[in-house]
């Protein structure tokens, strides 16, 4: 039988994609000799801003800086929980400017701020699932910064060994649906890891290759809406058949990037 789940009202942080290119190449989707098309960009982005409005959901919006054309996936840019925010420090020269003007915009804001010693990148790899945090390594963020992340936060974190580069942050291979719920892609993970994934998420969605490069995995779920790549079809199936509710939304012109619909989406966690 498929669960009741109810959504809640959530504050997200995004970036618009106002001076989005590929101007280099930092992961495996990246392709300099790709074109990007901006003005498709900007329209898929707001369509995406639109979508969480009309489900009730707040947007806070930080303005985008030029040379920095990767600000749009603000999901790297932190982690916030209880209204504490451990900031971002970043594997690739190329971004790291980009983790002063997320610190910015949250110390103006009034949030207390705390800067990571070691790669951390934000969401992209500190994914909360209850009141754990579900976190990636292998490519990008370092387990220093687990420590760093449960020292701070005061919640268990669970390490998560990555091991495909197509899925370099573990919000490419796997999301919350809520506090109790993931989906995941197992491939992604060492066989230690997709172990420990099994005995702590029994009931967890599980998806398959195709719905990974699709980039379905890197989805954003309030508990009931789950907004979605809609290429991929057997996620959306079985998450129907879970009781949820796919919201497809494109954003294959920042999948380019190697960025989804979750790497635009910085979730604003308050007490």
């Amino acid at each position: 039988m498929a669960p009741v789940t109810v959504g809640r009202e959530r504050r997200y942080l995004l970036c618009e994609p106002r001076y989005f290119e590929l101007a280099y190449a930092i992961n495996p989707w990246m392709r300099q000799d790709s074109r990007v098309d901006r003005d498709r960009a900007l329209e898929q982005w707001h369509t995406l801003v639109r979508t969480y409005r009309e489900l009730g959901h707040t947007v806070e919006l930080l303005e985008p800086v030029p040379g920095l054309p990767d600000m749009v996936f603000a999901a790297n840019g932190a982690l916030v929980l209880g209204g504490k925010v451990l900031g971002s420090r970043f594997h690739a020269a190329q971004r790291q400017p980009e983790a002063a003007e997320f610190t910015r915009w949250f110390k103006e804001n009034g949030f207390p701020v705390v800067e990571p010693e070691d790669v951390c990148e934000g969401e992209g790899d500190l994914v909360p699932v209850g009141g754990d945090i579900l976190a990636g390594y292998g490519f990008r963020t370092s387990t220093g910064a687990h420590i760093a992340a449960q020292e701070y936060f005061g919640s268990a974190v669970i390490s998560l060994r990555l091991v495909d580069p197509l899925f370099y942050h573990l919000d490419t291979a796997l999301f919350a649906l809520d506090d109790t719920t993931i989906a995941y892609y197992p491939e992604a993970f060492s066989p230690g890891s997709r172990a420990a994934l099994r005995r702590r998420y029994p009931d967890a969605v599980i998806a398959t290759r195709a719905d990974a490069m699709a980039f379905g995995l890197n989805s954003v779920s309030d508990g009931h809406h789950v907004l979605i790549s809609p290429g991929a079809t057997g996620l959306i199936d079985r998450l129907t058949e879970r009781g949820y509710t796919p919201v497809p939304v494109d954003t294959s012109e920042l999948l380019k990037a190697g960025g989804g619909i979750k790497c635009c989406t910085q979730e604003i966690r308050h007490p």
